[in-house]
């Protein structure tokens, strides 16, 4: 690997700038120009893949705003970009998740938007980039990509590279996975996607449900949908549960308050009632499962992520339309599960996808040694199709 100083950090009408090359240069982001070329640089990247889905720009923005995103309010992270002959070719951020280091008790930098031409030199002089700060922070290991936090989108897509992601998953070009292991990252952890195909889907799951639901109820635990009329209330009710159900789960942060009100805002745009449900036991919530419409179906045809002038009503219209789901949340107390609430929550996502003419659902993202979850899916002829994986290097 090559090292290179960092200038000081100048005034936001100015540049930091490390030359590595003669043609290659790598400048901090600071100031709204460079942030508008930070956002855009994927959408010239992937402008023609058929599989590149743009996140929308104004979530972009947002989660990038330290003003606005709260994950700035204990943490931080710097943006860079990688030019060659004064063309943008790539972007990193480089990032210091404070949060992340008290809960596990270690000492570890991310990296994340990690976007680049096939060109290894280029993205070695971002990864460098990325290196240098973090062991600047004092860090002896480097985790990525999050996008800034495991709450948010993470991990490197490795397989599954001939469809387009759903929503709110990542996507990055095949290429990606050679330049980071010839850096020197290795596997940390992967994330699975599953595919259920709603006319392949176990008849004999949806007759147990019928079972596991009396004998739940018998306990006293009930299911209902996800009512969006009482969203905060519902939102600190899953909280609860959020935070107790994922706290022994590999890379788990627990959000703070302001964080996990923004997340839920996040996804309030999006949510479908009909695809998210919550299961109370004597009117407390204990377990939740959040399906997201697959939104990506839409915005496939809008390559730059613009909602306006017409996209935000072409998003609000085709929502209901669309042909698939994500499963993006699923999460029951430990002293509630193996009692069947995540087979039944599987079994009520079938059951409304084919009332409602879906194609199918993923599940996503599941840890690779969540064999709960996973079994949940596999039991219901769910295929595991993509793989995510999260890397680490020393440095």
């Amino acid at each position: 690997m090559k090292t290179a100083t960092r200038s000081p950090k100048q005034p936001s009408d100015e540049l930091a700038t490390v030359v590595y090359h003669a043609n290659i240069v790598i400048i901090e982001v600071l100031n709204k120009r460079d942030l508008k070329r930070f956002i855009n640089f994927p959408h010239d990247l992937y402008a023609t893949d058929p599989n590149y889905v743009p996140e929308l720009q104004l979530a972009v923005k947002e989660l990038l705003n330290p003003k606005k995103n709260p994950f700035f309010k204990h943490s931080k992270a710097d943006l860079f970009l990688a030019l060659k002959n004064g063309q943008v070719v790539g972007r990193i951020a480089a990032i210091r998740n404070n949060k992340y280091n008290e809960f596990h008790q270690c000492n570890v930098g991310f990296f994340g938007f990690f976007d680049v031409i096939e060109d290894f030199e280029v993205a070695e002089a971002l990864l460098d980039t990325a290196c240098d700060w973090n062991k600047s922070e004092g860090f002896t290991t480097v985790l990525g990509p999050t996008n800034f936090t495991t709450n948010d989108t993470a991990g490197l897509l490795i397989n599954g590279f001939d469809e387009p992601p759903v929503v709110q998953m990542t996507y990055n070009k095949p290429y990606y996975v050679d330049f980071i292991r010839w850096y020197g990252f290795a596997k940390e952890m992967d994330l699975y996607a599953y595919w259920i195909p709603t006319q392949q889907v176990s008849e004999k799951s949806l007759r147990l449900a019928n079972q596991l639901e009396k004998r739940l109820t018998q306990r006293s635990i009930s299911f209902r949908p996800l009512n969006l009329k009482r969203f905060l209330q519902e939102v600190k009710g899953i909280k609860k549960v959020y935070n107790t159900a994922w706290e022994k789960n590999w890379g788990f942060v627990p959000p703070t308050t302001e964080e996990f009100d923004f997340l839920a805002q996040g996804l309030k745009m999006v949510l479908d009632p009909r695809y998210s449900y919550v299961a109370e036991h004597q009117g407390e919530i204990v377990g939740f499962a959040v399906g997201l419409p697959n939104i990506n179906e839409i915005l496939l045809k809008n390559k730059r992520g613009r909602l306006f002038p017409f996209g935000f009503f072409r998003l609000l219209w085709g929502k209901r339309k669309v042909k698939t789901i994500r499963v993006i949340l699923l999460g029951v107390l430990p002293a509630y599960r193996k009692l069947g609430i995540e087979a039944l929550f599987f079994s009520e996502f079938i059951k409304t996808a084919k009332a409602n003419g879906l194609l199918g659902w993923e599940a996503s993202w599941i840890l690779e040694n969540n064999h709960i979850t996973k079994a949940a899916a596999e039991n219901n002829n769910g295929k595991m199709y993509k793989t995510y994986r999260i890397y680490k290097i020393t440095i």
